[in-house]
């Protein structure tokens, strides 16, 4: 069953409750974030993963971004930081900048893409900051959209795309769109865009001193 909440730029207490009643019992919940609708579910949950894919439609070689709610939950998915990331963490997190870490070894392959790798970021959204803070650990932040769609900037966007597939939709109006949040990664080379987005890549590399 599906349910829209009404704006907001915070959850009530009975809203947040349930949406983390459906994460963990597996479902998927649709939230604003400061780009666009995402969709969360247990990143560590093979099953709710499995669900996540096939409700987008998704090809299991395309890796899941997550979302972390404060720095130390980065132990939980990535194997390390990197240095040439922390000045990067310090000037673009909360916000949207994804960065792209080697994943701990336990992580469900089905999450990192089978890339060995892990997307994260910290929403500068209200709404996603304090979802991801109750759930006490990362979530999932892929947009809410059929793969290869256009993502959904709205509530209403969500249930025209992917009606009573989604669980609960948290409404929290319009999402500034436009671009998603810029992936960045890290090569031999030094740090490499991987998808362009928000924040410019020469602010990157100028904010990584390079």
């Amino acid at each position: 069953m599906s349910g829209v909440e009404e704006p907001s730029t915070t959850l009530s207490s009975a809203e947040l409750a349930r949406a983390l009643a459906v994460i963990k019992a597996g479902g998927v919940v649709a939230f604003p974030t400061e780009t666009y609708y995402g969709l969360a579910v247990d990143p560590f949950s093979r099953q709710a993963l499995s669900r996540l894919f096939a409700l987008k439609r998704r090809p299991p070689d395309k890796p899941v971004l997550t979302l972390i709610d404060k720095e130390e939950q980065l132990s939980l998915l990535a194997s390390h930081v990197p240095d040439l990331y922390r000045p990067l963490m310090r000037a673009f997190w909360p916000g949207p900048l994804t960065l792209v870490f080697d994943a701990v070894p336990d992580l469900p392959v089905i999450l990192t893409g089978y890339t060995g790798t892990v997307g994260v970021r910290i929403s500068s959204h209200p709404i996603a900051r304090q979802l991801v803070a109750a759930a006490g650990q990362p979530l999932t932040a892929t947009s809410a959209n059929y793969s290869g769609q256009l993502p959904a900037l709205t509530a209403d966007e969500v249930v025209d795309q992917l009606g009573l597939d989604v669980d609960l939709i948290l409404q929290g109006g319009s999402t500034a769109g436009g671009s998603g949040s810029t992936i960045v990664g890290l090569a031999e080379t030094g740090l490499v865009e991987l998808r362009p987005g928000v924040i410019p890549f020469a602010a990157v590399l100028e904010q990584a001193g390079l």
